[in-house]
């Protein structure tokens, strides 16, 4: 564990300001603990994958197209299930191929579309980097495994209040 960035707790403060200014700061603290620990989250995975010349984005294009029945998809297809935007799709897989992680090709039942493809190179990249995130717990810590499922359970239910899957 590295050595605390302030004496304090920045959002408890914010907590208390919100308070004096605006009243109920609940949800304001639960919001705003939750994208710092998605900070440091990502922080650390960044670290433990840059090795690899991987970020966290890439990273999981990379899993994504390993767990898919062919170790391809359509490009389209890749955005919708990592939910970012087609731009994002394009520059991850302009790096992967660049890397030669992954290859654009034709896919053969839709000559319009073209699928990302994991090469050996990526195939092998990507279950070393799993290796690496896996080793730091993908950046959970302070709770167990009993706090992490109840955690996940709590955030899915956020996730579907707000529509990103169905009930």
């Amino acid at each position: 564990m590295s050595a605390p960035r302030l004496p304090f707790d920045p959002i408890d403060r914010a907590g208390e300001l919100w308070e004096e200014h605006f009243g109920d700061a609940t949800s304001m603290r639960l919001a705003t603990s939750v994208m710092r620990v998605q900070q440091l989250m990502m922080s650390a995975l960044d670290g433990a994958l840059k090795p690899f010349g991987l970020t966290f984005s890439r990273y999981e294009v990379l899993v994504l197209l390993l767990f898919s029945k062919r170790g391809s998809l359509p490009l389209s297809k890749i955005g919708e299930r990592l939910m970012v935007h087609p731009t994002s799709v394009t520059s991850a897989i302009d790096r992967l191929e660049a890397q030669g992680f992954v290859e654009r090709v034709p896919d053969e039942d839709d000559r319009r579309r073209t699928l990302a493809r994991l090469t050996p190179s990526g195939r092998s990249t990507v279950r070393k980097a799993t290796k690496a995130v896996s080793a730091i717990e993908f950046a959970i810590t302070g709770l167990d495994d009993g706090q992490q499922g109840d955690a996940y359970d709590l955030l899915r239910k956020v996730r579907q209040a707000s529509g990103d899957f169905p009930a």
